[in-house]
């Protein structure tokens, strides 16, 4: 399969966007982009103290200035942090240059999963499924609408994840 676009799997945090990302760059060869990991390495500071010393909107404009340079470097699997749909122009850059993949989950799954986590400034001092499912409501309809489709991440094997991603993005 030879894939000319970017991939980018959207979601709240927790829906499986780096562990899918990481089996799909493996099994189509393309490039991987950890978009918050390249913030971090790129600000030289973590998500954490982004949020704290600049606040979200600063944190929100420097995702945008990402997504735009990813979308001009050629196709590759690319993570996006949880936040990315709150910013239309993200929306409108990512669908220019490839396909976008909502990778849904439930809120008790999503709790499961980041529970243990203390890098989530989204969540800090409201890691709880009754929060978590709160935030999940607000950003669904933003996720569905920017989504050229949408993938139940609960209960399934990478392998079944990656192989109904690909069967979509080829029709």
């Amino acid at each position: 399969m030879s894939i000319s676009y970017n991939i980018f799997l959207i979601g709240f945090m927790g829906a499986g966007k780096s562990t899918v990302a990481r089996a799909l760059h493996q099994k189509l060869g393309l490039p991987l982009v950890e978009m918050d990991e390249r913030i971090v390495e790129e600000q030289g500071i973590s998500i954490n103290e982004i949020f704290e010393r600049f606040g979200e909107d600063r944190f929100r404009e420097i995702e945008s200035r990402l997504i735009l340079d990813l979308g001009e470097a050629g196709p590759s699997v690319i993570s996006c942090g949880g936040g990315v749909v709150v910013r239309p122009e993200n929306i409108e850059y990512m669908k220019k240059s490839g396909k976008i993949v909502f990778l849904s989950a439930t809120p008790e799954t999503v709790y499961e999963r980041v529970k243990n986590s203390t890098d989530r400034p989204i969540l800090n001092g409201h890691m709880d499924v009754e929060y978590i499912a709160g935030l999940m409501e607000k950003r669904r309809a933003l996720y569905e609408a920017a989504a050229d489709f949408t993938i139940r991440t609960d209960g399934r094997s990478l392998d079944e994840l990656c192989e109904e991603i690909e069967e979509k993005i080829e029709s």
